[in-house]
């Protein structure tokens, strides 16, 4: 259905301009290890691109379903609790679960073979801690740190959590700089890792909080697998789409040394004029944040597939 080309080149002293232009831009790079078909899941390419498009899908779910799903997450916030694992804040009621998230763009520096690089393949990107660059580089991304928790959710079975499921997630450092990508980052990988989602359907990482870069909203990049197999073998994706981080956690974090370039980025953006979230808003996409900048920030978001 899609057009195979080769991937676009970019600027790597100037990566950021051309950033994210949508969805529709981002598929005409897909090439090699992803047709469209493989990105939207065999025989649904039509039916789940309109799904998820809030125009597309009201939200609503039945009395049973909503029911169903109450329940499912009640047992798997009282398992994390009686297990003694972290239970983070989730973004919205679970009657609103039914909105499954919107698909984006996973831009030019994706590091997952689709344009250039491919971290996916390489031994060590399955961690929760992803600050550090691994295998032979060694960098280290500095900045106030952010911990965020992605919650998977199975739209078509109740909401019930997407346990084996598993999440690549990666974003800019404190710069505005992609590693692997940028020219002084080239042979760095940190800020990318994988992880496998637990019996809640959840995924932790440990990072630290991503800048504010001219022409977008700051934000986070991830794609979700079926299971670890396709993720570690760049295999079929499920959804691919961005956290949306609230002003008020950027503008705490901004104001500290070492993010001053991001203070001049927000005042040129707001969610509604960005390329990625502004046809809603990023409603869907926005993290539920809690912490400081002095203490560190935890964010977490709902992900109904």
């Amino acid at each position: 259905m899609s057009t195979s080309r080769a991937p676009r080149q970019p600027d790597l002293d100037q990566p950021h301009p051309d950033h994210d232009r949508g969805l529709e831009f981002d598929l005409n790079t897909l090439v090699s290890r992803r047709s469209l078909g493989l990105f939207l899941g065999a025989g649904g390419a039509v039916a789940a691109l309109a799904a998820c498009s809030p125009a597309g899908n009201t939200g609503s779910t039945s009395p049973a379903a909503t029911t169903t799903a109450a329940a499912t997450t009640s047992a798997a916030s009282a398992t994390a609790s009686d297990t003694g694992t972290a239970t983070p804040t989730l973004t919205r009621a679970i009657d609103e679960c039914g909105v499954e998230i919107p698909q984006e763009t996973a831009g030019p520096y994706p590091g997952d073979g689709s344009n250039g690089p491919n971290v996916l393949e390489a031994s060590g990107v399955v961690r929760r801690d992803i600050t550090s660059s691994f295998g032979t580089a060694s960098a280290k991304a500095e900045g106030i740190p952010l911990t965020f928790t992605l919650t998977l959710l199975d739209n078509a079975n109740g909401c019930a959590p997407m346990a084996g499921a598993a999440v690549y997630a990666w974003h800019c450092d404190r710069d505005g700089k992609y590693s692997m990508y940028d020219s002084s980052l080239k042979n760095e990988n940190y800020l990318r890792g994988v992880q496998e989602a637990d019996a809640n359907g959840q995924v932790t990482f440990t990072s630290i909080f991503p800048a504010a870069y001219s022409g977008r909203w700051p934000h986070i990049h991830f794609e979700v697998f079926e299971s670890m197999n396709n993720a570690t073998a760049a295999g079929q994706v499920l959804a691919v789409s961005q956290i949306a981080l609230p002003k008020a956690a950027c503008d705490d974090v901004y104001a500290t040394p070492g993010y001053e370039k991001s203070i001049t980025n927000m005042t040129r953006t707001t969610l509604k004029s960005d390329n990625v979230f502004g046809d809603d808003g990023g409603i869907y996409q926005l993290a539920t944040m809690s912490g400081s900048a002095a203490a560190g920030y935890t964010a977490g978001l709902n992900v109904t597939i």
